[in-house]
């Protein structure tokens, strides 16, 4: 069969190679994925049998409903504290889908992005799948298991042919932020560059401190080249009903549009009209969420710190523990035999690029009594 060499060539996920070995089993507590164990809250599901009994199952427009527009750029106005107009958002099938769009809008063949890693593998990917090169750039490894962004060696990775700089924050896997001074920074550097700056801001508002991560929406001025990725996944706990945004300049929806158009031809209406519910009625339930995933956090680090073989830092954002194992040298091997023996479901660290190797992510966005549970099958292991 003749297809593309990049194609053909791209890896399969390391994280469903490992889920692969036990998806569906009921004895395995599945922390591999970045998903949490409650169902979409009822009101939600509700708008979205609402809008389906009043027909609301027709192509719609291709940057989204009008109403959602309104209502993210509203959000995000009120989050941010910077006016955010409706012309400069699109909503996208998925956070993935808006990724890939913008991979399809700024990237050739040749091109490159630098990417601050470890990093969730997809963007890579849609990169690669353009013909591009995702050039990675670490983190620096902190003592006690934190991390920290070297602006310089960030900076000096970009050369004639990058077209923009990618920070995904908070961070899958490591739940490292940014802070508001290296925004600063980078804006800096990329006004001067020309260059685009892509934030994946997925998990903004899974933070346990303030209400909100640091964002680029904070200090962008309206000629930025900036393009912010969202999703209803990881908020709402709408991760199985495809649905996200971006924020980008209004004189490149225009493009953005073309693309949804030959990709998707836009999202579904009904789960749209919900969406906006979603944002309208949905902040007790965000609060009660990060509460819950502040538990069951505490719950992981404890156990986890108390193995003798891990080291592991406190994430201040998201919902993962990214922690380094003494003497593991193949992680993708290692998290198969962990559910082989333990029944327990991680992520290897190799998954999110060479510098991950040596460790495992976690996800603790679960019951946490789950996750000690968790935590005591693999004690035996990690000790």
């Amino acid at each position: 069969m003749h297809i593309r060499d990049v194609i053909r060539d791209l890896p399969a996920s390391r994280i469903g190679e490992v889920s692969a070995l036990g998806f569906g089993d009921p004895a395995v507590i599945p922390l591999w994925y970045g998903e949490s164990d409650l169902p979409t809250p009822g009101f939600v599901g509700a708008a979205a049998t609402a809008a389906l009994q009043a027909g609301h199952t027709f192509y719609t427009y291709k940057a989204g409903l009008p109403e959602l527009r309104t209502a993210i750029a509203d959000y995000l106005t009120g989050l941010h504290g910077r006016p955010v107009g409706a012309e400069r958002i699109l909503v996208s099938s998925s956070g993935m889908t808006a990724l890939m769009l913008v991979a399809q809008t700024l990237i050739g063949e040749g091109d490159n992005l630098v990417i601050v890693a470890p990093v969730w593998p997809n963007i890579a990917a849609a990169v690669t799948v353009m013909g591009g090169e995702p050039r990675l750039v670490s983190l620096d490894r902190q003592p006690g298991g934190g991390w920290r962004l070297d602006l310089e060696r960030l900076f000096a990775a970009c050369d004639a042919r990058t077209r923009g700089i990618f920070v995904n924050s908070p961070s899958n896997p490591t739940g490292w932020i940014i802070s508001a001074e290296e925004i600063a920074a980078l804006f800096a550097f990329a006004r001067r560059r020309g260059l685009w700056l892509v934030a994946d801001e997925v998990y903004s508002r899974i933070v346990y401190g303030n209400r909100a991560a640091p964002s680029f929406l904070d200090q962008t001025e309206p000629e930025d080249r900036l393009i912010v990725v969202n999703s209803f996944s990881k908020n709402w706990a709408m991760t199985g009903w495809r649905l996200g945004w971006l924020a980008a300049p209004s004189d490149l929806l225009p493009q953005l549009e073309k693309l949804v158009e030959f990709n998707t031809s836009g999202s579904p209406t009904f789960l749209q009209h919900a969406a906006i519910v979603a944002i309208r009625d949905g902040e007790p339930f965000i609060a009660s969420f990060v509460a819950r995933c502040r538990a069951a956090r505490d719950v992981a680090i404890e156990g986890l710190s108390g193995c003798r073989r891990v080291e592991v830092a406190r994430p201040e954002g998201a919902f993962y523990a990214f922690f380094r194992v003494d003497g593991m040298a193949d992680s993708l091997a290692f998290a198969k035999e962990l559910l082989r023996q333990t029944k327990v479901g991680l992520a290897p660290g190799s998954a999110f690029g060479p510098m991950g190797e040596g460790f495992l992510r976690l996800c603790f966005a679960r019951d946490p009594h789950q996750v000690g549970d968790a935590i005591d099958r693999l004690r035996p292991l990690l000790n």
